[in-house]
């Protein structure tokens, strides 16, 4: 009778070295760029828009939505004016840039009174 043979653990191949902290650690990942500026034509209804500045614009506008940092800020001017005044009570924070198209949709549909 034979000595049964010892078996030995079966090599898999080169052994991976553990990764440097450096190599462990991901890269932060780059901000987001800001969306751009959503602008829309519209026609203020019966009182106009309240803005800080000027107080209350009327007729046929421009209104525009746009992000600074997590900031929405609603802007209106006179159709194709030089200048931009903020709408009164039209600054949220958003938590999802993604975001912007929704409320600036919603502001438009708030403010956008043809009939009157």
């Amino acid at each position: 009778m034979t000595a049964p043979e010892e078996q030995q653990p079966e090599e898999t191949g080169p052994t991976a070295e553990a990764p440097s902290e450096a190599e462990a650690t991901p890269a932060p990942a780059a901000a987001p760029a800001a969306p751009a500026p959503l602008t829309t034509d519209i026609v203020a209804g019966q009182g106009g828009v309240m803005t800080d500045e000027v107080g209350v614009v009327t007729g046929d506008l421009t209104l525009r939505s746009e992000l600074s940092g997590s900031e929405v800020v609603v802007r209106v001017q006179y159709k194709d004016a030089d200048e931009w005044y903020v709408v009164t009570g039209a600054k949220a924070t958003l938590h999802d840039p993604a975001d912007l198209e929704a409320v600036h949709a919603v502001v438009v549909g708030i403010l956008n009174r043809p009939e009157g």
